[in-house]
This record gives structure tokens, sequence and C-alpha cells, in this order.
């Protein structure tokens, strides 16, 4: 087994990320296409990550488009998840491509926000709706004063700016007890679920509720 962190960076170092990345997108416009014919399923949302090098590609407003209209799929559905190394490049040119695609219903979520060195200035200038906690700010909460201050910061900082929050990498009923209590209503991690085949996925939801 090769784990996501190893994968994930020899995908992009040979270009693979690009196809991947791609089939990605196409196997989700399925799958919500397909949840949407049934009424348990069809309130169900899918997010996708996209990768840097695939965001950059010239056509990758055109090729979503595509997907989502071939599918026959709902964009509202969708939310595409970037992090901060993917908005690197020239300003107006990721503003497009962001209000291009939010323009045609997707939604967009900044993630492992606070990790990396972008400016604060990319909340107010980018059409996100959502900012991730990363999760090894969540990891470390519990015995950590700071990483519980930086978590606050984002929570508070989110709510100015009126943005939704997720924390992920949530483990542990104490991890999601603290977060609820700074003020956090949105969680994922292995505490609610792990990875699973789709065929798993509604009888699991079944039992959760």
């Amino acid at each position: 087994m090769v784990p996501p962190n190893a994968f994930i960076s020899l995908a992009e170092e040979t270009g693979l990320i690009i196809p991947i990345g791609e089939w990605v997108l196409r196997t989700a416009a399925a799958q919500l296409q397909a949840w949407a014919a049934s009424p348990e399923t069809a309130h169900l949302t899918i997010a996708v990550n996209v990768s840097a090098p695939q965001f950059r590609q010239p056509d990758f407003v055109e090729q979503v488009r595509s997907i989502i209209a071939l599918s026959g799929a709902r964009p509202q559905a969708l939310k595409l998840e970037l992090t901060e190394s993917a908005l690197a490049d020239d300003m107006q040119t990721v503003l497009g491509k962001m209000r291009a695609l939010k323009t045609f219903g997707i939604s967009w979520s900044l993630d492992d926000f606070g990790t990396g060195y972008s400016s604060l200035s990319l909340l107010k200038s980018l059409p996100f709706e959502q900012v991730k906690i990363d999760q090894s700010f969540v990891r470390g909460l519990l015995d950590d004063p700071r990483d519980m201050a930086i978590v606050e910061t984002i929570l508070t900082l989110s709510e100015s700016l009126h943005l939704a929050v997720i924390a992920e990498g949530v483990e542990t009923e104490a991890q999601r007890a603290a977060l609820e209590i700074a003020g956090c209503t949105s969680f994922q991690g292995y505490l609610f679920g792990r990875p699973m085949p789709v065929r798993e996925l509604l009888p699991s939801l079944a039992e959760a509720a």
C-alpha cells in the first residue's frame, strides 16, 4: 500500500495527477447523477480535491463544465477544494477560473487553511464559501494551547468573513467536543467514518442516522 502523502506527490512529479484528477471529477459527477435519481440520496454532495497542476491547466474551467454537463449532475452538488499552493499563480487568472465555475453553480473550499504562506487577503479576494481547519491543528489542540488558539482564530476570522468552517482529521470524541465548544459545527475524520466503497456508504449513513 502507498500512503496518500507519497502517492499524490509522486503523481504530481510524473504529471499523472492531471489524468487522475480528471478521472476523479468524472467519477464524482457520475455518482452525483446516480444519487440524484433517488429521493433518499438526491441531497448528497461531493467535495473533490483539485491539485495545483490540474487547476493550472488552461482548459480547466471548460473541462469541469463539460464533465458536469455530460453527466447531467447538478453543479450545486459539487464542491472543489483548493490548497494554498494552487493559488500561487497570477491572481487575476485564479480569480477568473474560480468565478467562472462559481457562476456555473460550483462552490469552493480552501483546504489545509493556515499551513501555507498565502496572504489573508485571499479570503477577501477569492470566492471561497468554506475553509478547512487543517488536521495538524486538530491533532494538537487538546495538548498545545497554541493549536487551540489558531483554531479559535480561524473560527473567529471565518465568522467575520461569513465563511463556513469544517475541521478535518477529527479522530476522537474529545477533539470533536473541544472544537464544538470553540464554535465549530462541521467535522470530517475517522471519528465519523473511514474511506469505503460507495456501495457501503448508504448503509453506513443509515446506521448513523
